[in-house]
């Protein structure tokens, strides 16, 4: 028997796997802080008659909605219910996040037709369907995109505080198993975008635990990737850094 296999498991303190998943969640927190103010500026851009690539930015904005309802149904469908067996107290702040959810999810549908709008007359070569994809930004996607953005804020705000004092006292056995099953359903699209707002403007907290919970092909591509989400910027008509 080796000497690594005869020594005493010594086992993680309780909390510990708790208190990584916060922070994991604190860095999808933060592409989506981000995210959004980057969609709604590109709008606004748009909108006043600047230059902006319509096609990425309507990439940019449906691949944000994507992730915004995975991740809140994420935690409706595997969180929640953890949540709400260990701590029949917080029940009443779980439901509240939930309904916060659901308001979320009606502006998402409102910002994702008028996103299909705009990209239905960008879909063809046609320079004069210009004023009309300027309109629609200005008409309905600028607006519903602010909302978006307003509310996804608020609702971070008043979800953060309640999971920092719950996350901890989860066992880590469930935390393992929920990271798990977070992992294999997240979406596959958009890396360059997930990596480039973990970034930008500095690496959001609990980059690193993110980092490692990517494919080793992300992370081998990480430079080609972020390289396409400065490309992907500058497209919006972001100003250079």
């Amino acid at each position: 028997m080796s000497a690594a296999s005869s020594a005493p498991h010594t086992p993680q303190p309780h909390g510990q796997q708790g208190l990584r998943i916060y922070d994991e969640l604190i860095a999808v927190h933060a592409i989506m802080r981000r995210g959004a103010p980057l969609v709604t500026a590109s709008f606004a851009r748009l909108a006043g008659g600047e230059p902006v690539d319509v096609k990425a930015l309507v990439g940019t904005a449906r691949w944000l909605i994507e992730f915004v309802h995975h991740h809140h149904q994420s935690e409706d469908e595997l969180f929640w219910p953890v949540l709400r067996d260990l701590f029949p107290a917080a029940v009443g702040e779980l439901d509240r996040l939930t309904r916060e959810h659901e308001a979320l999810d009606a502006e998402l549908e409102t910002l994702s037709a008028a996103v299909d709008a705009i990209a239905a007359p960008a879909s063809r070569a046609d320079r004069a369907k210009m004023l009309e994809i300027v309109g629609r930004a200005a008409l309905t996607a600028l607006p519903s995109a602010e909302r978006v953005d307003t509310i996804l804020t608020a609702h971070l705000d008043e979800e953060e505080p309640v999971l920092l004092d719950l996350f901890p006292q989860v066992p880590d056995e469930d935390i393992v198993r929920l990271r798990k099953a977070i992992v294999r359903g997240a979406p596959r699209t958009g890396p360059h975008l997930v990596l480039g707002l973990m970034e930008d403007p500095d690496q959001a907290q609990g980059y690193a635990h993110m980092m490692s919970n990517f494919p080793a092909p992300v992370r081998w591509l990480k430079p080609v990737l972020l390289g396409r989400y400065r490309a992907t910027k500058r497209a919006l008509g972001e100003p250079a850094a």
